[in-house]
């Protein structure tokens, strides 16, 4: 049996020593690098595995000396006898500098985590209204109570803190809010933020805490009977504002208002008379083409008459500054019109009604008219053109309707009616 080595090598002999390993004994070595650099290691069995630990420089300024080497091969020959993992310093400080940076991470504040969130997924929001909702309901519901809080610590009672004012009050914007918090927080997750549960989560958790919202009927828009229309269009063609004849654009196309309001005269294509919405602004994502009648020509011809630039981008119907007209223009000159019950969205199935009981033209194409996505798949897939000559039969046809002489009596309620 070989003799065991106790402290064989001397301080000489650490300066002196050749390329290759040195035995001290007890597990220490004195590693001797083709450059000259010398260093002490440690080689350990745990398991049944050897393993080498390297505990520092044999050699130059932060040289260890022999004895400390020994004492710290001691005390780690000791640990290993423990069956305890061996760490070399630069382990060690490796997994230092993760913790600290864990905690740094860690502490980012709420705020910073949903700016970052948002600012990652905003492009792919289609609709501008939507991203700019996202910020302003946090801003206004969750970043005054927990928007400077580490993101790791936000817990169930912030977020019922957030919520509670508003669930009952304003449900539809709570709800918003609670999936926008969940979002976020399980982003923060994903990038090793936090941990645990997420605390807005909804199912199991704070579906407990908070009474259930009442079942809401979404979609539903006050609409004008189509019989009532003559008379709002000769009224609607007498005001003077760029509300008033994006309104009546809006009417004619059976166009969404934001398709309107987004419009622009890159769009619009005066000689064939057509406006073409590209799929990023259509709500089925899908490009729309819309026949242009005679009367809403004549209001992109009016609309020329407003443009402050020339640029493709430049929007058909601007504000007063030259910007988007505001979302809430149209909606505002109902109101002042005393139609507060009267939605613009609502227009469309007053031409639905009126298409599909006034007029011969099928279901098909009343419906394309709509840029209604078709619900039967097979029907779908089959589907090859977009009927658009018939189409603009269909909104000429609508366009006379609206233009005709208004008749005797006639009156202005509103009937519900089912978006599209």
């Amino acid at each position: 049996m070989p003799r065991k080595l106790h402290n064989a090598l001397n301080p000489i002999m650490v300066k002196n020593a050749g390329i290759g390993r040195h035995a001290d004994g007890g597990g220490l070595y004195l590693r001797v690098q083709a450059g000259g650099a010398r260093s002490w290691l440690f080689r350990s069995t745990i398991g049944g595995k050897a393993r080498d630990v390297g505990i520092g420089p044999a050699a130059g300024p932060n040289a260890i000396p022999l004895t400390k080497a020994r004492d710290m091969v001691r005390a780690l020959a000791a640990q290993a006898a423990q069956g305890e993992m061996i760490e070399g310093k630069r382990t060690v400080a490796r997994k230092v500098a993760a913790k600290v940076q864990a905690a740094a991470l860690a502490a980012k504040p709420f705020r910073e985590v949903a700016e970052a969130f948002i600012d990652l997924r905003e492009d792919s929001w289609r609709n501008g209204k939507h991203r700019a909702q996202w910020r302003a309901t946090l801003v206004a519901y969750a970043y005054p109570v927990f928007g400077d809080l580490p993101v790791s610590q936000i817990e169930t009672a912030h977020v019922m803190e957030a919520l509670e004012p508003i669930w009952k009050a304003k449900p539809e914007t709570a709800s918003r809010v609670r999936g926008r918090i969940e979002n976020i927080l399980d982003a923060a997750k994903v990038q090793g933020l936090r941990s645990g549960e997420n605390p807005a989560r909804w199912r199991g958790h704070l579906d407990h805490l908070l009474p259930k919202r009442a079942r809401h009927t979404r979609g539903n828009h006050a609409a004008l009977p189509y019989a009532d229309l003559p008379g709002f269009m000769a009224d609607l063609r007498g005001r003077d504002a760029v509300a008033a004849r994006a309104l009546e654009f809006t009417i004619l196309t059976a166009a969404r208002s934001g398709e309107v309001l987004g419009a622009t005269w890159g769009e619009i294509d005066l000689e064939a008379a057509l406006w073409t919405i590209p799929a990023g602004r259509m709500k089925a994502g899908k490009e729309h083409r819309v026949p242009l009648s005679p009367r809403a020509m004549a209001l992109v011809e009016i609309a020329k008459g407003l443009r402050t630039r020339a640029e493709p981008d430049a929007p058909v119907f601007p504000s007063a500054k030259g910007k988007t007209l505001s979302g809430m223009a149209m909606a505002m000159l109902l109101r002042r019109m005393k139609l507060e019950a009267i939605t613009v969205h609502g227009f469309r199935s007053t031409f639905r009604d009126w298409a599909a009981e006034r007029t011969g033209f099928s279901h098909e194409v009343c419906e394309m008219a709509l840029a209604h996505v078709i619900g039967n798949k097979a029907e779908a897939a089959y589907r090859r053109g977009d009927l658009f000559d018939k189409r603009r039969k269909l909104m000429e046809a609508w366009a006379a309707y609206a233009a005709s002489p208004v008749a005797a009596g006639g009156n202005v309620k509103p009937i519900r009616a089912k978006a599209g």
